[in-house]
């Protein structure tokens, strides 16, 4: 006969329901709780700008400094650019928010104290939060660009922040860097939808490890002000789709020809390992610049667009801009081809 089983103590039956539940519904990963990048997949394709003071400097010969850079700023056109960027069907815009120069396109009190550099090369207006603002009213999403290190042309910066380019933990400079990051997103709030984090070329060195700062500080600082901010860490060229962490939404996806581009175990949903499929190129001569590279839309561009969204991903393309913020009507007649064969496809 077999013996009968003891009778639970109501206590141990409650632990053992609450085991359970807590098993059955934790998310296996980061990116499993819940998917930020359902708009994504919805918009479909998006512009890329960079709007940087050195490249500007450069290509239109202009003397830049702080004085010269705050007039640029505040001149601005973001309801232009707002308007150029609906006229394409584009979804979303990625924007600079500064890159090697160290010149940004946003005020933070947070850098100025830990830089020390006066006058700040920070810019006065808050040109991210009105770009956002503007982008709003057509229901066009901005995705803010920055580096995952220091501005590497200053000097004064780089020193400051402690940060050493290679494959090093870089620890002091990463808890400093994720302070200034924090700050722009709190003030920015649920403005800014998303963040698109370049040079994460080192990441077994720098951000794979269990203790902070790692992958996982490195997005809650850029989630602060907006939980559901979509998120990606660019490694640098990549011809595959492919996540390196569990703590990005969707991937960098940066790619110089698009046609090397490989399509690899992609799952139903448009991601893989998780990431949101994802790819990024520019349509000038290089990024930001140049004449348009492409005379044929449909030989290249129009073609692998509409494939990466038929998989469920999404494609950005950069285009140069001018210094009043607007795109150059060439580069806006591509961008408007573009969206006519997203529609049609």
């Amino acid at each position: 006969m077999k013996p009968q089983s003891p009778i639970p103590h109501p206590r141990s039956s409650l632990l053992l329901c609450m085991t359970l539940l807590a098993l059955t519904s934790a998310p296996i990963c980061a990116n499993a709780e819940e998917d930020r990048t359902v708009w994504m997949k919805e918009a479909q394709w998006g512009v890329m700008t960079h709007y940087l003071a050195d490249w500007m400097a450069r290509q239109y010969t202009i003397d830049m400094n702080v004085e010269k850079w705050n007039e640029m700023v505040d001149s601005f056109d973001v309801e232009g650019l707002a308007e150029q960027i609906h006229s394409t069907g584009a979804g979303y815009l990625i924007l600079t928010v500064g890159q090697n120069s160290g010149y940004t396109l946003s005020p933070n009190t947070t850098y100025d104290r830990l830089v020390g550099v006066q006058p700040s090369k920070c810019s006065r207006r808050d040109l991210i939060l009105d770009m956002a603002k503007a982008l709003q009213k057509y229901n066009i999403k901005l995705i803010a660009y920055l580096p995952s290190g220091a501005p590497g042309r200053d000097r004064a910066a780089v020193e400051a922040l402690g940060y050493h380019p290679g494959p090093h933990r870089n620890r002091e400079f990463q808890l400093k860097w994720e302070q200034v990051i924090r700050e722009w997103s709190l003030r920015w709030g649920e403005h800014v939808a998303g963040w698109w984090f370049d040079g994460c070329y080192w990441p077994n060195a720098m951000y794979r490890h269990p203790d902070a700062p790692n992958f996982e500080s490195f997005a809650a600082a850029a989630r602060a002000g907006n939980p559901r901010s979509v998120i990606a860490f660019s490694r640098g060229v990549i011809d595959r789709v492919l996540s390196i962490t569990p703590h990005e939404d969707y991937m960098g996806g940066e790619i110089d020809e698009i046609e090397t581009s490989r399509l690899w175990r992609i799952e139903a949903d448009g991601r893989v390992d998780g990431a949101r499929v994802h790819k990024l190129s520019y349509l000038g001569q290089k990024w930001g610049a140049g004449e348009p590279r492409y005379e044929d839309l449909e030989a290249v561009v129009i073609p692998w667009t509409r494939r990466i969204i038929d998989v469920g991903g999404c494609v950005t393309w950069d285009v140069p801009i001018r210094p009043d913020g607007l795109i150059p009507e060439l580069y806006l007649n591509q961008l408007k081809t573009i969206g006519k064969a997203v529609v049609e496809r």
